[in-house]
């Protein structure tokens, strides 16, 4: 029976932290005025004179709707065609 045990609690703790992984991994999209669309692999606080708006993750644009995707590394925002860092 104690090696029953330690099996349950095993999984159970392994179970437990793939939860709590999965649950932090979040991402969003993050588009401007122009239609330049981004994924941010952190939660920011954008300025509202950044005029930006926040999509969860799995948000996608409608038909006809003129969005492109321009990917882009660190902390910051599109507009026009320089990525501006905060």
């Amino acid at each position: 029976m104690k090696s029953t045990g330690k099996f349950v609690a095993a999984a159970l703790l392994g179970a437990s932290a793939l939860a709590f992984t999965a649950t932090g991994a979040s991402a969003r999209i993050v588009c401007n005025a122009e239609g330049d669309c981004w994924h941010a692999k952190t939660e920011y606080n954008y300025e509202p004179t950044f005029r930006l708006k926040v999509y969860p993750d799995e948000w996608k644009w409608k038909e006809g709707e003129r969005f492109r995707w321009r990917e882009h590394e660190g902390r910051g925002y599109w507009r026009g065609d320089k990525w501006t860092e905060f």
